[in-house]
């Protein structure tokens, strides 16, 4: 009897895909042993979410779900159909995947108790970020926070499970949904991106240990708010017109972390005379990209601080977001420094 040695495929699908999102999370689960897999499976109810949000997505124009849904959320601005669509497939798939004790939802106005005794986790989200470009075919994008809760297991849940600083997240990650949809999550051991084949249905290892640029050519602003903007942020911004820099906005958080998180660049959301205390949300937005910033070599700051060492204080808190390539970071906290005096530079 002959016995030929297995020679992998080394032309067509089976080869290229490479790594699954599942097998990748198995392999990677004894980074964990104090989570027996719930971490992992949690995981997985996320990405069984993004799946279905991305069918809902890329079939949005053809069946009436795209505009506004008739009411606002509790930060006082307009639903989309496809923010309650996504608030209710992430719902769902974390209730019943059975790993999540609460949800902390841009789109809800409370804590939302699972009453599951046995869940582990907390999760904060917002399930469709940049959801008002949906009408006109731009990428949009959903952000995640995962904790371990504080109080034992089947206990009512307490606010010291919910307001969590930043650094005690144990995973975080986005799903972007645009030419192609890609999870992209860290667990505190670098950051990985996956790209979902849709024949096959599946996300796949695409990005592996992302590293982002030291410095970069980019810089991403809302710059329509320019004479709001305290004059060290009116200097940054002229400084980098100067040195001929691309400005980049998409308007969609996620789209625009990002591009930045791969090519180099900076993100900046600043206070300004309407929102004083910043448009970005802490427990849902600034501290899951800070965390995958610092994970992949970047850097978060608030301008005074570092984002994921910000005490929270309420479940929609708002805070200004300085994000990017570590020395454009640097270089705008120091020209806030020369300007008030306040701020101390923080290295990762």
């Amino acid at each position: 009897m002959k016995i030929l040695p297995y020679q992998p495929d080394q032309s067509g699908l089976a080869y290229t895909v490479g790594t699954t999102l599942d097998r990748f999370i198995k392999l990677k689960q004894s980074d964990f042993p104090y989570a027996s897999g719930e971490l992992s499976q949690l995981l997985r109810d996320i990405a069984l979410a993004s799946k279905i949000v991305n069918r809902e997505t890329n079939r949005a124009g053809l069946s009436s779900i795209g505009g506004a849904f008739g009411q606002t959320n509790v930060q006082g601005e307009e639903q989309q159909k496809l923010d309650v669509i996504a608030n209710i497939r992430f719902m769902r798939a974390l209730s019943k995947g059975g790993e999540v004790c609460a949800i902390v939802s841009e789109e809800e106005d409370a804590v939302i108790d699972l009453q599951n005794k046995s869940g582990k986790y907390v999760v904060a989200i917002d399930p469709l970020d940049g959801s008002s470009n949906i009408d006109v075919n731009i990428s949009i994008g959903t952000i995640f926070s995962i904790y371990r809760r504080k109080t034992p297991v089947g206990s009512p849940i307490l606010k010291e499970d919910i307001m969590q600083k930043g650094t005690e997240q144990v995973a975080a990650g986005y799903v972007l949904y645009g030419s192609s949809t890609m999870l992209v999550y860290t667990t505190g051991f670098g950051v990985n991106g996956f790209t979902y084949e849709n024949s096959l249905g599946e996300f796949f290892l695409s990005h592996p240990d992302i590293q982002a640029p030291k410095t970069g050519q980019i810089y991403s602003v809302n710059e329509g708010l320019y004479n709001d903007f305290d004059p060290s942020i009116r200097s940054y911004i002229e400084e980098c017109k100067t040195r001929k820099y691309s400005a980049r906005y998409i308007g969609s958080l996620v789209a625009d972390f990002h591009r930045n998180l791969l090519k180099g660049g900076i993100y900046l959301y600043p206070a300004t005379k309407k929102n004083p205390s910043g448009k970005l949300r802490l427990l849902y937005e600034a501290n899951a990209l800070a965390f995958i910033a610092e994970q992949s070599g970047a850097m978060a700051v608030d301008g005074k601080q570092r984002i994921l060492e910000i005490e929270p204080t309420s479940l929609h808190q708002r805070t200004p977001l300085f994000i990017g390539s570590e020395q454009m970071v640097n270089e705008i906290q120091s020209m806030i420094l020369n300007t008030n005096g306040q701020i101390k530079e923080y290295h990762h």
